[in-house]
């Protein structure tokens, strides 16, 4: 068993614009900063073994910040964590892009789906758990990953047959959500999505 904290990244601008991220790489702002602090304070309490990142800046950056405010080995980066690509929807302000494409379920030319998002993210979470153990004696493990809203959002959708996130559920910058890991499925321990 491994407890998994799953952490969005902090503010960027175009999160601030409420402009469709996705693969574009657009770093943290100062209050980005902040919410990787505010998430590490949030964590102190906690003892963790190992912090993992997307490779996109923004969650690069707040995985650095985690790591420095709690005393962890610099974060290793894992792909599969990274923000869902949302091929022409991408730099789209979010109004533009539900009033283009109708829901955030629409299939968008040359992007990714909720589906395959959360399968790649499982899979990225499966070969970290088994990186981890194969490190380590037979114990419970306790991992930070620092992701994006997409991937929490396919991962919550998975772990609780998809009744979560609820419509409306906003998962704020920096916030956390906590899943158990066990024989290649995550159950949802807490979420923190507004």
């Amino acid at each position: 068993m491994t407890l998994l904290t799953v952490v969005r990244h902090g503010q960027t601008d175009w999160n601030l614009d409420r402009r469709i991220q996705g693969a574009t790489d657009i770093p943290l702002n100062d209050t980005g900063r902040a919410d990787a602090k505010a998430a590490a304070a949030v964590l102190s309490g906690g003892s963790y073994d190992a912090i993992y990142a997307s490779p996109l800046l923004r969650a690069t950056e707040t995985a650095q910040i985690i790591a420095r405010e709690l005393g962890l080995a610099e974060p290793a980066m894992t792909r599969g964590m990274r923000e869902r690509h949302f091929g022409d929807g991408e730099g789209l302000h979010v109004d533009d892009y539900l009033a283009r494409y109708g829901d955030w379920h629409a299939v968008v030319p040359q992007a990714e789906t909720l589906v395959q998002v959360g399968e790649r993210a499982m899979d990225s979470l499966d070969r970290i758990v088994r990186a981890s153990r194969r490190r380590s004696a037979p114990r419970a493990e306790s991992l930070i990953v620092v992701s994006h809203g997409g991937v929490i959002r396919a991962l919550l959708m998975h772990a609780s047959g998809g009744t979560l996130p609820r419509e409306g559920d906003v998962l704020r910058n920096g916030s956390v959500h906590r899943f158990i890991a066990e024989r290649g499925t995550i159950r949802l321990l807490e979420s923190t999505p507004a």
